[in-house]
């Protein structure tokens, strides 16, 4: 398991949930340590699910809250070309073959840039700041960026427990 930090147990609430953010991100990368390709590709059936999707998954999530409706971005590459009517889990589909250097890598760089994009937000109006994209639920308006990292932290703990099941069926590794 890579080392995460626990998050504190007393500290303001921007700072724990960004302690809770990193801490389920240092979770996914030490669900992953160590794969090779064949154990990224590797589905637990009935589901094709896989740990290396799951990677590419939450990179695109990353993008798409922080950057995206956060920010108001247009989508990094690769998202910004995918023909998402043709296969809506792209995401998942396109780690199929890559080894794990090269989807940590692009999972790192886009941590970086939405990790900027949550800090800018801080800045200007603390976790009251809303986003510049609005809900697709018609009415519902616009995301506050303390809903958008309560969202990624429940997402990231539902794909880490996703997780913990790949990998132990991949090479029987438990823990957190």
């Amino acid at each position: 398991m890579a080392e995460r930090v626990d998050p504190p147990l007393r500290a303001g609430e921007a700072e724990t949930l960004l302690a809770f953010l990193d801490y389920h991100r240092a979770t996914l990368r030490g669900k992953v340590a160590g794969l090779d390709v064949a154990a990224l590709d590797r589905p637990v059936p009935p589901s094709t699910m896989t740990l290396g999707g799951l990677v590419s998954h939450l990179t695109l999530v990353e993008d798409n809250w922080f950057s995206v409706v956060l920010a108001g971005n247009d989508s990094a590459p690769p998202w910004d070309t995918v023909d998402w009517d043709a296969d809506n889990d792209w995401d998942w589909h396109v780690a199929a073959g890559q080894d794990l250097e090269s989807l940590l890598a692009a999972y790192d760089e886009t941590v970086q840039r939405t990790d900027a994009c949550i800090a800018a937000a801080l800045d200007g109006g603390g976790l009251d700041t809303v986003s510049v994209r609005t809900s697709r639920r018609t009415g519902e308006g616009k995301f506050s960026l303390r809903w958008i990292l309560l969202h990624m932290v429940e997402e990231y703990a539902r794909h880490n427990g996703h997780a913990d099941l790949l990998r132990e069926a991949v090479d029987g590794s438990v823990g957190e």
